[in-house]
C-alpha cells in the first residue's frame, strides 16, 4: 500500500467527524434562531424543548458522530484503499445518514421513552451531514487525484512473464492515473534487475503456472521483498465482467457467472414477463380474435402454427404458437425453395417475397403480428417478452461452439438483436448482440428493447 493512500484514508476519520458535528451544531443553532431553511417563509414556533448548548454537546453531538463514524465503518467507508467509485461513495454516505437518523429515533423513543427534543432539527442534522460529509469527501478525493496527476501515490506495475500483458489490462495501467506502468520482463532476473532500479509495487504475472519452479520463485521473491503479486485470470479474460470472486470453504475460488440472469435477476426477469404478458394478452383480445376471424377467412383452419424451437439451455424444445401466415403445406415446400434462401452468411434460412405466404400472412408479417400468439409462450415460461431468436433445431445443428451460448437464457419475442436491424443483420452480428444481451441483462434494458421494438415495428425495418 501507497503511504498516500494509507494518508487520505486515515484522513476521512477527523474530516468525516469534523463534518458530523458541524452539521449537528449548525442544525442547533438554526433551530435556536427559528431558521427553517425557507427564504422569505417563517413557519415555525420559537424553540422551546431544546437543551442547554452544553447539554447538547455531550449528550447528543458526541454520541452522535461516533455512531455516525461507526456505521460508515461498516460500511467500508474507511478502507485504506479506495475500492469503489465517487458515485458509490456518495451513495454509502447517504445510507449511513439514514440509518443514523434511524438508530437516533430508535434510541430516543424504545430506550430512553420520548420524543427528540426537536424534528426539526434531527432533519436539518441529517441533510447537513450527508452534504458536508459528500463535500469534505469530494474535496479529499479531488486532492488526492491532483496528487496523482501529479505522480504522486501511484501503483507503480511491472508485469512478468513470457508473453508480454495485452488487451485491456494494459491498456488500463497505460492510461489510468492510479497506476504507473514500467513496462514488461520475461522472466526473474529482469524483475531483480528492474527492482534495483525503481521501488515496486506490484508484479503481474502474465503465464502463472502452479508448481512451475518459475512461479514459485517469482512469488517467493515478491513475498521476501514486500512487493504485492498478483495475475490475470488465464481463461475467460475477454469477459472479465462475468467472473467473480468467491470461496471454497477456506479457499478463494474465482467463479464464472454466465449471465446475470441468476438469482435475483431470474425471479426479476420471470416476475416482468409473468404480468406482462397477462396484461398484454387481456388488452389485446380482440386484436387477437379479429385477426383469427381474418386468418380464417382467407385460408381456413388452422389459425396457429406450431413451430418446434430449441428452448433455453438447448436441452429441450419448445412449440412456439404463431398465427399461420403461410398455406398448410409450407413445411414440405420448403425443400424446394432451398435454392431462393437470401441468408448466405449462416444457418438461417430467410426468403425474399416468399410464395409461401397468405395475403392475411403478408400483413401480419410486415407488422409483426403473426408473432403475438407467443405471449402464451410467456405466460407458460416457455418464452421471454426479450431474450435471443427462438432457433430451429436444423438450424442449430450447424451453429458453431460460442455461437451455441445464445441457449443461456430463454428465447425472446423481441431482442436486441431484432432491435437492431432483424433480418439485415448478419448471422454474426445477430449472435454477437444476443451475447451482449444474456451478459449485461438488466431490467431497464429489457424495457428499452421493448420500448424500441415498438419503433422497429411501425417502421417495418427489416421485416421480411
Amino acid at each position: 500500500m501507497k503511504k498516500s493512500e494509507a494518508v487520505f484514508g486515515v484522513v476521512r476519520l477527523p474530516v468525516d467527524a469534523l463534518a458530523v458535528a458541524a452539521s449537528l451544531l449548525l442544525s442547533y443553532r438554526l433551530r435556536e434562531a427559528n431558521v427553517d431553511l425557507v427564504p422569505g417563509i417563517q413557519l415555525l414556533d420559537p424553540a422551546h424543548s431544546l437543551p442547554p448548548i452544553s447539554y447538547y454537546l455531550s449528550t447528543f453531538v458526541i454520541p452522535g458522530m461516533l455512531t455516525y463514524l461507526i456505521l460508515s465503518a461498516f460500511l467500508g467507508l474507511y478502507t485504506l484503499r479506495t475500492t469503489f467509485g465517487a458515485w458509490a461513495e456518495a451513495g454509502r454516505i447517504m445510507v449511513a445518514a439514514l440509518f443514523w437518523v434511524g438508530l437516533v429515533i430508535a434510541w430516543y423513543f424504545l430506550v430512553l421513552k420520548q420524543l427528540f427534543f426537536s424534528r426539526v432539527l434531527l432533519m436539518h442534522g441529517t441533510v447537513f451531514i450527508i452534504l458536508f460529509v459528500g463535500l469534505a469527501r469530494a474535496s479529499l478525493l479531488l486532492l488526492q487525484r491532483s496528487l496523482l496527476t501529479l505522480g504522486i501515490g501511484r501503483v507503480t506495475v511491472l508485469s512478468v512473464g513470457a508473453k508480454p500483458l495485452q488487451g485491456l489490462a494494459r491498456e488500463t495501467l497505460t492510461m489510468d492515473y492510479h497506476y504507473a506502468y514500467l513496462g514488461h520482463v520475461s522472466d526473474l532476473a529482469g524483475l531483480q534487475r528492474m527492482a534495483l532500479q525503481r521501488e515496486l509495487d506490484l508484479v503481474l504475472q502474465t503465464d502463472p503456472t502452479p508448481q512451475s519452479d518459475g512461479t514459485i520463485a517469482l512469488i517467493e521473491y515478491c513475498r521476501n521483498h514486500h512487493i504485492g503479486y498478483g495475475f490475470l485470470p488465464p481463461v475467460l479474460a475477454d469477459v472479465p465482467h462475468m467472473l467473480e470472486v468467491d470461496r471454497l470453504g477456506l479457499l478463494p475460488l474465482m467463479r464464472f457467472r454466465p449471465t446475470p440472469l441468476d438469482g435475483w435477476g431470474r425471479i426479476l426477469k420471470r416476475t416482468f414477463d409473468l404480468c406482462m404478458s397477462a396484461l398484454l394478452l387481456v388488452i389485446l383480445s380482440p386484436v387477437l380474435l379479429l385477426i383469427s376471424i381474418f386468418i380464417l377467412i382467407d385460408s381456413g383452419w388452422p389459425i396457429f402454427y406450431q413451430s418446434r424451437r430449441v428452448g433455453q439451455y438447448g436441452r429441450s424444445m419448445v412449440r412456439v404458437i404463431k398465427f399461420r401466415s403461410m398455406v398448410r403445406d409450407a413445411d414440405i415446400r420448403k425443400e424446394e425453395l432451398t435454392q431462393l434462401n437470401h441468408r448466405r452468411d449462416g444457418p438461417l434460412f430467410k426468403i425474399k417475397n416468399d410464395p409461401r405466404v397468405t395475403r392475411v400472412g403478408r400483413v401480419l408479417r410486415r407488422w409483426s403480428l403473426d408473432e403475438l400468439p407467443q405471449l402464451f409462450n410467456v405466460l407458460v415460461g416457455q418464452m421471454s417478452l426479450v431474450g435471443p431468436r427462438p432457433h430451429l433445431l436444423e438450424e442449430v445443428q450447424y451453429y458453431r461452439q460460442e455461437q451455441r451460448r445464445v441457449f443461456a437464457v430463454k428465447p425472446g419475442i423481441t431482442g436486441l438483436a431484432q432491435v437492431a436491424g432483424r433480418s439485415d443483420l448478419k448471422f454474426e452480428d445477430e449472435v454477437r448482440l444476443d451475447l451482449q444481451y444474456i451478459e449485461e441483462w438488466s431490467i431497464p434494458l429489457d424495457l428499452w428493447v421493448l420500448w424500441r421494438t415498438l419503433f422497429v415495428v411501425i417502421g417495418r425495418q427489416g421485416a421480411d
